[in-house]
């Protein structure tokens, strides 16, 4: 595990790296915002981006969702994976908007993770991005990242990934860190080919300092 001052050695390096991390989940408001995060589970930010740069345009209110057949939004976001269980949960909660909170966004994690296609990840983006709440959202690339680099253990679940950052950094870092960690493992310490090689935080990086030594063993066995 990493000791403080690691820990704030990762957090200043990512800072620096991507000093201009956000969402890159294309929205106007907090209503757009829970609908792309909805749309964003296992699948791209640039493929929702391109779907809803025409769905916004066709449907601006939970209203405008629920006038149309539901194969209709489905032939609207086909596109993107698990369309069609989408779309379903789009109506379902667009439905719950409108009869719960008057049309409003949420403001409580607890309020969000009862719609439905909201699960802890989407209703901590909506929290930290749309209302400024500190919050850690942790997807793929930061569950990745975080166990790369010690912050937790490798056979930790996603809440208690989350749960570790949560204590490990400053509460008022956790939304822009969040980001830095997706940009982090995203552009830099990707899934396959990481970028080792070149990377600031290697003596930090257990599966990082394995792979560099396999790459020097494979280049030692090469003919000369």
């Amino acid at each position: 595990m990493l000791t403080k001052k690691q820990i704030r050695f990762v957090l200043d390096t990512m800072g620096e790296m991507f000093p201009n991390a956000h969402c890159e989940l294309i929205h106007n408001n907090a209503f757009e915002l829970l609908i792309a995060v909805v749309l964003s589970a296992q699948t791209t930010d640039e493929s929702v981006n391109r779907v809803t740069r025409t769905l916004f345009k066709k449907y601006k209110t939970p209203d405008d969702y629920l006038a149309v057949d539901v194969k209709e939004l489905e032939n609207d976001i086909r596109s993107i994976g698990l369309y069609r269980t989408k779309a379903k949960n789009i109506q379902k909660l667009c439905r719950i908007l409108i009869e719960k909170y008057d049309r409003k966004v949420p403001r409580t994690r607890e309020e969000l993770m009862q719609l439905p296609g909201v699960g802890r990840k989407t209703a901590n983006v909506v929290l930290s991005v749309a209302f400024g709440v500190p919050a850690i959202a942790v997807d793929t690339h930061v569950e990745r990242v975080a166990k790369r680099l010690g912050f937790c253990r490798w056979k930790d679940s996603v809440l208690e990934v989350e749960k570790t950052l949560m204590k490990k950094i400053p509460e008022e870092e956790w939304s822009i860190s969040h980001h830095r960690f997706i940009f982090f493992g995203r552009y830099h310490c990707k899934a396959q080919n990481p970028n080792c090689g070149e990377c600031p935080l290697l003596t930090l990086c257990r599966e990082g300092k394995k792979r560099m030594k396999k790459m020097e063993k494979e280049q030692l066995r090469k003919p000369k």
